[in-house]
């Protein structure tokens, strides 16, 4: 392992205590480096620095420092973050005719980060007003347009440095998560959270001055479940039946979630890769690929494990 901080012309090479960890999730998140050195007394470091980590010839983390801690034992607590924590940022875009690669681009270059490689996502959206919102959420709701109208996800995450978007297809591994290769794992089966058997969507008609009401509903889960109904309200231009029906066939089923422990290290896997599974969960046995919302990498002792929090097939959170 190698692990560089950078203040200004100086470079260090810090004494690690304890692990490194590092954390990737899907969406919505920057990477995260989180590390303890040894304050000896030569180790100048502060908020900005860049901070470069590697494994062997894998080039892992590169990203800065946002957060110091000092204790009494002379070490340093150290939370540095890759460029994503950027997209944390607020502002207001309003953009026309654009795929949301363009305006990925065009953020990127307003707030002057670095892209890697940008897939092309192909659909190009009419109209959006994105109003005092984070970069992340104005970015996710291109991509979840996208992904309405050309059914296909992308992942927007950092790739040692450079802001990157690929095409989920692009991101599986010839991993295998199984009872040999993970020492532990934890699922549950719940309607208690995200599970909805009834949607109703409204909008407020100042044509005919009425309200139009959209309902979708599953009679058969009802009986099961009870009513269990997701309210929203469209905005001008939304097709109502279309959104209620495909809300419903969104979340009309159990949310079922599966994290792996302990399973052995793998430097290719973050959030958006996926893995193939191969375990038996006691309702349900599953032998597919599935996504990794969340992963955690932790380096310590020449050990490397992870841990996964993952979706597909039945698992759906």
């Amino acid at each position: 392992m190698e692990l560089i901080i950078q203040n200004e012309d100086t470079i260090y090479i810090p004494l690690i205590e304890d692990s490194i960890t590092w954390k990737t999730e899907r969406k919505g998140y920057a990477g995260q480096l989180d590390f303890k050195v040894l304050n000896d007394g030569n180790i100048k470091i502060e908020e900005g620095n860049a901070v470069r980590f590697k494994v062997g010839e894998s080039n892992i983390f590169y990203g800065f420092i946002f957060t110091l801690k000092y204790d009494k034992e002379n070490i340093i607590t150290v939370t540095a973050y890759d460029q994503l924590r950027y997209f944390k940022n607020k502002d207001t875009y309003v953009y026309t005719n654009k795929t949301a690669s363009e305006f990925l681009k065009m953020i990127a270059e307003d707030f002057e980060l670095s892209c890697g490689e940008i897939e092309d996502t192909g659909f190009k959206i009419q109209s959006r007003i994105e109003e005092n919102t984070t970069l992340f959420d104005m970015v996710q709701n291109a991509l979840d347009i996208t992904l309405e109208n050309k059914k296909e996800m992308y992942v927007l995450y950092d790739d040692f440095g450079k802001i990157t978007l690929k095409n989920i297809s692009s991101m599986g591994l010839d991993i295998l998560i199984d009872e040999e290769t993970a020492e532990n794992f934890d699922y549950s089966s719940s309607i208690d959270s995200n599970t909805y058997n009834k949607i109703k969507l409204t909008f407020d008609n100042d044509s005919s001055g009425k309200r139009d009401v959209y309902i979708s509903q599953d009679g058969n889960n009802i009986n099961k479940w009870g009513i269990l109904q997701y309210f929203d309200t469209l905005e001008e231009g939304e097709n109502g039946k279309a959104k209620a029906d495909a809300f419903l066939s969104l979340y009309n089923q159990k949310t079922k979630t599966l994290s792996i422990k302990n399973a052995f290290g793998d430097v290719r896997v973050r959030g958006g890769s996926m893995v193939m599974v191969r375990l038996n969960l006691g309702d349900v046995k599953l032998n597919n690929f599935m996504i990794v919302e969340k992963c955690k990498h932790e380096f310590k002792n020449n050990e490397h494990f992870m841990e996964l929090n993952l979706r597909g097939g039945v698992v759906n959170a």
